[in-house]
């Protein structure tokens, strides 16, 4: 068959070629000419803010939204031409809590591996082993609503590896949990992959990103910004320190003021009245800028120090906050 030979072209797990998702009345495109791939057993992630594309990307890849051309294959398979065939080897975590309300915990899994062929015996097995083995065993009798939000990720992460899919697919999966929660699934996730497990992540938890994922591909409009692993990206920035200051006032001239007489600026942003200053070198960086201020007769109200991070690549390549829809 076409996918049986596409398949043995490259270690590619999943691989697209100009695809193109325009909605009806929609001003530009969802995905605009996306051409990605993604290496077997890594953890790949989609970076950007609400609207750039990632969920309709996930979308396309998960044979819910039709591209309107362009191709994608997963384990060399025409997503659009197998779509049936395509399912059987996904597995997929959404934002929403899809779980079954009229099931028990257990049964959640068990009817999960019913539905794709798996024997009773062996469905049961695989249930109590995953219960076990993802921290739920004592809450197997008992319904969906008893969970909490992270155990109920949990739960859909478990679902979706039931039946040995060859990518897990997630979309903002930890979107509304609390940072003890994100932790623990970010744990868990780790776990999976260190296990052979490729994964697909779709966020705009820059740390999220940065934390997981092997390669970090940027979003924005449907095209990809970059790509690359999160520490290459990083150094795009060009600077190894980040200054942020927040000014009573003059926020502006103090911007001029930092570029005239600040040695090894790379650049400077200004938001209202924050002032983020990107740097090579923090030799007695701060004491420099609170004198260039003070001789400036500028009131420095807060002042912090930090690294280059994803969403300073974002901003860098965008001109807007990450998080920003």
């Amino acid at each position: 068959m076409d996918h049986q030979v596409r398949a043995g072209e490259s270690d590619d797990i999943i691989r697209t070629v100009d695809l193109v998702k325009q909605y009806p009345g929609m001003d530009g495109r969802a995905l605009d000419g996306l051409n990605l791939a993604v290496r077997r057993g890594e953890i790949f992630g989609l970076l950007g803010p609400n609207g750039a594309g990632k969920t309709t990307f996930a979308g396309v890849l998960t044979t819910r939204v039709v591209p309107t051309s362009g191709s994608a294959f997963i384990a060399g398979i025409d997503v659009a031409r197998h779509p049936a065939l395509v399912k059987q080897i996904s597995g997929i975590v959404s934002q929403q809590n899809t779980l079954d309300r009229q099931l028990n915990v257990r049964e959640n899994l068990y009817f999960h591996g019913r539905l794709f062929g798996i024997a009773a015996k062996e469905s049961r097995r695989r249930a109590d082993e995953l219960l076990e083995r993802f921290s739920l065993a004592k809450w197997a009798e008992q319904s969906v609503y008893a969970l909490s939000g992270g155990m109920a990720q949990r739960l859909m992460v478990a679902r979706a590896i039931f039946h040995n899919p060859a990518v897990l697919f997630l979309d903002e999966p930890t979107a509304g949990l609390d940072p003890q929660s994100r932790l623990a699934l970010w744990d868990l996730l780790g776990q999976l992959n260190q296990a052979g497990q490729t994964v697909m992540l779709t966020t705009h938890y820059m740390e999220e990103a940065d934390q997981l994922c092997d390669r970090v591909a940027i979003l924005d409009r449907g095209q990809v910004l970059a790509l690359d692993t999160p520490e290459n990206l990083k150094k795009l920035v060009g600077a190894d320190t980040l200054v942020n200051v927040k000014v009573a006032d003059q926020a502006e001239r103090f911007a001029t003021v930092v570029d005239a007489g600040l040695e090894g600026v790379v650049a400077t942003r200004v938001n209202g009245n924050s002032l983020t200053i990107e740097t090579r070198g923090a030799d007695r960086l701060v004491p420099r800028i609170v004198a260039l201020a003070e001789a400036s007769k500028i009131d420095v109200l807060d002042l912090s120090v930090a690294q280059p991070s994803l969403e300073t690549v974002f901003i860098n390549l965008t001109g807007k906050e990450l998080r920003e829809s």
